[in-house]
Parts: C-alpha cells; sequence; structure tokens
C-alpha cells in the first residue's frame, strides 16, 4: 500500500514540475502526457466540470497564465491516500497551497492591480497507473476578488488574511508515512464526521462546545473561504461561523464525498455537491430562497495527537450565490463596461 502511495504521488510531483514549467504553447501537450485519454476535470464556478486536455486548458489555465504569469505553486500540503468511500478501490493525490502570480492583466471580469496575487488552491488528482485520470480544483476567486479591492459581499464574520499552511510545518508528505498514523486519522475524522450527523438530527443549531471537544483540539484553527473568513479556538469558532451557518440555512442534506482519504497527520475530502441547503435569510447577505442549493466543499485536516488541529476548507461560494440569482463575476463585467 505505501508504495503505491509512492508511485501515486511521483506521478502527481512529476506532472507539476512538467506543467508549471511549460510554455503557453505546450500546456495542452504536457497536459496529455500525463492524463488518460478521458480525462476528468471539475472546477469551481465559472469553470464546472471539462473533459479532456484541450478543454481544461482553454477554459481554466490559459485565460488564469494569461493574467497572472510568471506563476509560483507555494505547496503547504502534499498527500496520498486509498479512497474512504469506495473501500479503497481508488487512489487520490492532493495538493494545497497557493498560486502566486502578478496580477498584470484582468481575470474573469476582476480589474488587474498589477500586484501580487496569491490564489489559495485545493488540487485532487486521481491516479490510474501512470496516470492522472481525474481532477478536482477548488480555488478561492473571491479572495482574489478581496486582495484586489472588489469584495462583493458583506462584512466576514472571520477573518481575512492569507492563510498560512500547517503550524507544525510538516505537511508536505513526499516520503512514505507509518501506515497506522492515517488510520489514527480517519478514525479522528469520521468521529467528527459522525459528531456533526448527530447535531444535524437532533435539530439543535447552538450544540454545546462540549460536543466539538470530543474531536477537536480546544485551541482549533479553522481557515474558512473568503466570504466566511477564519477562526481561532472552538468558542471563536462556533460564534464566527458554525452558528451563523446553521441558524441561516435550512432543510441540509448531506449528499457524501467523491474522495475521503489519509496519510500521516493529515486528510481531507470533497463532494461534487457535499450538499444542499435552502437559505432562511441573511447567510453571506442573502435574502431568504427557497432554491435548493448545492454547496461543492472541500476540507483539509491536521491532526494532533487524537484530535484535529487545523482545517482548510474551500467552498465554491460564487456558485452557491449564482444558483439563488447573484451573479457576482457578471455584475463585476457589467460594472466595467459602464
Amino acid at each position: 500500500m505505501k508504495n503505491n502511495f509512492q508511485h501515486a504521488k511521483n506521478v502527481v510531483r512529476k506532472y507539476y514540475e512538467s506543467f508549471d514549467k511549460a510554455s503557453d504553447s505546450n500546456l495542452v501537450h504536457v497536459l496529455k502526457e500525463h492524463t488518460t485519454k478521458d480525462y476528468h476535470w471539475r472546477g469551481m464556478h465559472p469553470f464546472y466540470e471539462q473533459y479532456g486536455a484541450e478543454a481544461v486548458v482553454e477554459i481554466f489555465w490559459k485565460p488564469f497564465r494569461e493574467s497572472f504569469l510568471p506563476i509560483q505553486r507555494r505547496e503547504d500540503m502534499f498527500f496520498a491516500g486509498a479512497n474512504d468511500c469506495d473501500d479503497g478501490k481508488t487512489q487520490w493525490v492532493v495538493s494545497v497551497g497557493n498560486l502566486l502570480g502578478l496580477f498584470d492583466t484582468d481575470w474573469l471580469g476582476i480589474p488587474s492591480t498589477g500586484k501580487m496575487i496569491f490564489l489559495r488552491y485545493a488540487e485532487f488528482h486521481r491516479v490510474e497507473g501512470n496516470k492522472i485520470a481525474e481532477t478536482a480544483l477548488f480555488c478561492d476567486v473571491l479572495s482574489v476578488m478581496d486582495q484586489a479591492g472588489h469584495y462583493p459581499l458583506p462584512p466576514m464574520t472571520g477573518a481575512a488574511f492569507i492563510y498560512p499552511g500547517p503550524r507544525t510545518h510538516d505537511g508536505l508528505l513526499f516520503d512514505e508515512q507509518e501506515p497506522k498514523e492515517a488510520i489514527k486519522t480517519m478514525e479522528v475524522l469520521n468521529k467528527m464526521i459522525s459528531d456533526l450527523d448527530e447535531i444535524n438530527k437532533s435539530g439543535n443549531d447552538k450544540c454545546p462546545p462540549e460536543l466539538l471537544a470530543r474531536a477537536w483540539n480546544e485551541d482549533m484553527i479553522w481557515y474558512g473561504p473568503t466570504g466566511i473568513g477564519a477562526s481561532y479556538t472552538i468558542e471563536r469558532y462556533q460564534k464566527q461561523h458554525q452558528y451563523p451557518f446553521r441558524e441561516n440555512l435550512t432543510d441540509k442534506v448531506f449528499n457524501g464525498h467523491i474522495a475521503r482519504f489519509a496519510e500521516g497527520n493529515y486528510c481531507g475530502f470533497f463532494g461534487w455537491p457535499n450538499l444542499t441547503n435552502k437559505n432562511k435569510g441573511g447567510f453571506l447577505g442573502l435574502p431568504k430562497s427557497d432554491v435548493e442549493a448545492e454547496m461543492r466543499v472541500v476540507d483539509i485536516y491536521r491532526r494532533e495527537g487524537d484530535k484535529l488541529a487545523e482545517n482548510w476548507v474551500y467552498i465554491d461560494i460564487l456558485y452557491y450565490l449564482y444558483q439563488q440569482g447573484l451573479d457576482v463575476l457578471g455584475r463585476m463585467r457589467e460594472m466595467k463596461s459602464k
């Protein structure tokens, strides 16, 4: 199992080494070299699902590179594992960090600044043999808008800044890891998910902090998506995210995950979508809506001892808003044209 994980990680590392150095004219060729013929790619709004190297480069990578060159991949976490969602039949690798570039050309209608910009990302890859068969790239477009001075939503309940990597600076798991540690990490993760399910079934939107403390360290850090922000300690996390989220959203339905895996002290998952819900009114400044809106979410965790210590979260908030009639990027393009 360890050797398989190392192979999968090497496949992704070789891909990054080639793709990040490739010229614009060679991107499709390099991506084809490292992906299967039926390559399936998922991206956040407005990129959505794409198939094949040509479409992925045309829809995402070409416009992004035109706006932000030169680009540095500043990786904070990198790990692999067997997918807990399909009993380990598939193997996944995830890279988490920032893509840094000079914002010299408008992107998605966001006015350029001529200054450096950090694009938060979490990129999942399913490896088959020597190729990448499937990718899910979550990136925080709202963070780019915020850094560029065009934040479009009400003030965040948490703090907004360029998030750091793990406190322990050990998130790059390039080498083999002890399998028993991954088992411990997955047990804590599944315990946390079970506790959340218990809260959902109880209907208690003001769950006591003691319930969270069963799986979380008291000094936990929750790095939420732009639009919500980051929180420190269980008490502030509940005040700044959990309670507003639970009190302002209703009819929550959990749809499961596509991939969920662990290696060492790290674990993560993503769904497409993870859950659906209705907005009672107030969440992200939105009015009440009867739309059963989808939430596509990524969670990356670091375990410390027998509890979770840090959590990096990505939510496709632009898509969540779009489903309820608020086209943030379209509105920005309209404002620019006036």
